[in-house]
């Protein structure tokens, strides 16, 4: 079986280091926040480039607050994608503001900064551009209408870790940066995880309360805040696996070029890299027109495949209320209906990559590949 992600391998190769880690968080008691999410979130922030960084439970509560910082609440509106993982939308919704949803780049499946300008009302507090798969959107444009219209920026980066835009890391460009630790995110804690970026010191402040009840000091609660304080342990896990990351996300890189040299000249849809970017494969997501045929045969051949995302937002029933229709965003609609996640992770080897790309060109040969239009060769 090639698994679609292999936590158990990336597991072993850091054992020794994760099991100290641990005992040593065992060893101190600190189990909620501490020393170890105290020295963690110093090294993300010098690692994103941000001045601040504030670890949270969940990357769901990271941009839960990070709206909650810009003052969005009921009333307000925020623009984003309806192609996304739902968690965007539904931290929107936590505040009390409405989604306002435009459409993505087919090439990127970011958000079309030439669509967001349209969007804006006089109820529009921010903007979230997800950095979807691992690669940044196209942050110039929107940071320009943000500035024009006096809007708040919030990265969901959630699948971004250590991507770069013009050669900054994402987390560091918007007023906000999100991530998210999930065990399968390309940095994932053993365990649920987020993080908060920063580079201003009042944002910073109000996270930190919001995460923790709202409290200034113990006791003392400033704001009607919540329990989104990052476990200790997950914060000594995350420092192990955080020295690790440049080399894997490397590893990811050159897996996704094997990929694109077996599927170059075939009719295959592959991720494009834009030239703004480092991209940093959190996804390798092909093209199918036939994909529910294209999945069962790779299961059938022991390749596990996935699907991000098969219903964009705005179709989804929990979200029937915002009354988009069927049709309103046919990018997004046509990428959730065509694209194949293939597996992708620092351990996949030399070989199980072949056997992958062997397998869908073998499949590409008997059904039409390029389902989204022209296709493109890989690069």
């Amino acid at each position: 079986m090639i698994p679609f992600v292999d936590l158990r391998t990336q597991y072993h190769s850091i054992k020794g280091e994760i099991d100290a880690a641990i005992a040593g968080v065992l060893e101190s008691c600190q189990f909620t926040l501490g020393s170890e999410v105290e020295k963690f979130e110093e090294e993300f922030a010098a690692y994103t480039g941000s001045t601040f960084a504030i670890g949270v439970n969940t990357g769901t509560s990271a941009l839960h607050l990070a709206l909650l910082a810009a003052n969005v609440g009921p009333g307000d509106e925020v623009i984003t994608v309806p192609f996304t993982f739902v968690a965007t939308v539904a931290a929107i919704h936590y505040t009390g503001a409405k989604a306002v949803f435009v459409d993505i780049d087919p090439r990127t499946y970011t958000i079309d900064p030439a669509q967001i300008e349209a969007a804006v009302t006089s109820r529009t507090k921010a903007i979230i551009p997800v950095h979807l798969y691992g690669q940044p959107a196209d942050m110039d444009p929107i940071m320009v209408t943000a500035k024009k219209r006096g809007l708040i920026v919030i990265e969901d980066a959630c699948q971004a870790h250590g991507a770069e835009y013009k050669g900054k890391r994402v987390g560091s460009i918007g007023d906000f940066g999100c991530f998210s630790f999930y065990p399968g995110k390309n940095l994932g804690a053993y365990g649920e995880g987020g993080l908060v970026t920063t580079q201003k010191g009042e944002f910073n402040r109000i996270v930190r309360m919001l995460r923790d009840w709202g409290a200034e000091r113990k006791y003392q609660h400033v704001l009607k805040g919540y329990n989104y304080r990052l476990e200790g342990i997950q914060g000594a896990v995350l420092r192990v696996k955080l020295k690790c990351l440049e080399r894997w996300t490397e590893e990811r890189r050159a897996i996704a070029a094997r990929y694109d040299l077996h599927f170059a000249g075939s009719r295959i849809i592959t991720p494009q890299a834009m030239p703004y970017a480092r991209h940093v494969y959190h996804i390798y997501a092909i093209r199918a027109d036939r994909r529910s045929r294209w999945q069962e045969e790779l299961q059938a051949q022991d390749i596990q495949t996935g699907i991000h995302y098969p219903t964009p937002v705005h179709l989804l029933p929990a979200y029937a209320d915002l009354e988009y229709r069927e049709g309103q965003f046919p990018h997004s609609e046509k990428a959730a209906n065509e694209v194949l996640s293939l597996p992708m992770f620092p351990e996949l080897t030399a070989e199980q990559t072949d056997t992958v790309a062997h397998a869908v060109l073998e499949l590409a040969s008997h059904t039409r590949a390029g389902a989204g239009g022209q296709p493109k060769a890989a690069r």
